[in-house]
This record gives structure tokens, sequence and C-alpha cells, in this order.
């Protein structure tokens, strides 16, 4: 699990902002998680592909509005291990098309242009700000608000930060599904086996193109495989 911290994203946990502010955001990031789905989609019953593009407005504004807030240089962390962060995403995007293929059952799909666009609006846009809401947010804020505490100086400390940016990004995982009414069911654990392998790019790395990059292999394949799926590709109105 990488340990590094980029300069400007220490003193922005620390010095001004302080340890709250990072946790202020984190909750900030549940509701969104949740009323997004929730009120689009259960309440409105927005079109999914609508709903597809406010999505990815609302979280790519609440993840620069963090590191504006925090002083988190999300462009050091773009660079940091970016080659390794880019070969664990396509390896673990390909492990969730796998996962794709076996648990979903193949459907028609439209081709030509319209496959294309799918590719691109749910496969493509989709996936990575899956990806970004769910683990990268999560992940990232974590280490954040604990860069330069005394506890993380010890291999035991580093372990327990990684185990609590897991469980945020679980817990975004499960507070994000839960905004989908057919997700309050024994569905929602397959986003939640799905997160321990998409987070993973990200979570090693601390690297945020990680987890997208993964996520982005999990709907492209979806698009793929199941068109009509009733899993991967919410709302299923």
């Amino acid at each position: 699990m990488s340990t590094h911290v980029v300069g400007r994203t220490e003193r922005g946990a620390h010095v001004g902002f302080g340890f709250s502010t990072h946790w202020t955001w984190l909750a900030i990031g549940f509701l969104l998680a949740f009323g997004l789905p929730f009120v689009l989609t259960d309440l409105l019953s927005l079109n999914r592909d609508v709903f597809y593009g406010v999505y990815a407005v609302s979280v790519f504004a609440l993840v620069f509005g963090w590191a504006q807030s925090t002083g988190y240089d999300l462009a050091a962390a773009v660079r940091r291990r970016w080659l390794l962060a880019a070969g664990l995403g396509v390896a673990c995007g390909a492990l969730l098309a796998v996962m794709v293929v076996r648990t979903e059952t193949s459907t028609m799909r439209p081709d030509g242009l319209t496959l294309a666009g799918a590719l691109l609006w749910r496969g493509v846009l989709y996936g990575a700000t899956d990806g970004l809401l769910l683990s990268a947010f999560p992940i990232l804020l974590v280490f954040a608000a604990c860069a330069g505490k005394r506890f993380k100086r010890r291999r035991a400390g580093k372990v327990l930060v990684g185990a609590i940016a897991l469980a945020a990004s679980l817990a975004m995982t499960a507070v994000y599904h839960a905004g989908y009414s057919d997700f309050r069911s024994g569905k929602m654990r397959k986003p939640l086996t799905g997160d321990l392998v998409w987070s993973v790019p990200t979570l090693i790395t601390l690297n945020p193109i990680g987890a997208p990059i993964a996520h982005i292999g999990l709907h492209t394949s979806a698009v793929l495989h199941s068109y009509k799926t009733t899993t991967f590709l919410p709302p299923h109105r």
C-alpha cells in the first residue's frame, strides 16, 4: 500500500484547514451519493442517460470542491505511480469484465453509432464517474485526513489507515446503491464484492486514476455483453 504523500496534500490536511475538514467533505459525498439516484431516478424517474450526465457533473464538482477547499493536489496525485495505477486498473477491469460475463445473461445490443455512443457514455463516462466517487474520492480523502499523524508512522498504523480507507469506499458504494430502489435487497452484495476489486489500484498507489479505469472495464463489458443488464447499469426501470 503506497504511503507516499504529496507535499501540498500534507500541508493542506494540517495547516489552516484541520483534520475535520476532510471528514466534512466525506459526509457531503455520502449525501450526494445517496441523494442523486434517490431523487433523480426513484422520485423523478429521470432518463438513464440524462441522469448519467447530471451524475458526472455533480461528482466532478464534488471532487474538485474538496481539493480546492483542503488544498489537496490532484495533479500531483495523478502523476503518482501512474504507470502502476493504470496497469492495476486495466488488470482489475479485466477481472471485473470476467465477473460480468459469468454472472450476467448475454442480451441483444445495438450496433454502429448507437453502440459506440453507449460505450462512451454508459461505459467510459459513467464508469469513470462511479470509480471516482465510490473509491478514489473516499480513499484519497482518508489518507489525506490521516497524513502526518504519529500513528501512521508505524506499519500497523499504515495498515489501519488503509483499512479505514477501504471501509469508507465500501460505505460509499453501499450508500450510493441504496439510492436505487432495486438495490435495497440482496443485489447489494454484487457492488460490494466489486468494490473489493475496483478499489485495489487506488488503494495501492493512492492515484485517483486506478479505480476509474477498473470501473470503466466493468461498465463497458456490461454494455457489450449484457446491454439490458439489471445489475451494472442502473437505474433499471
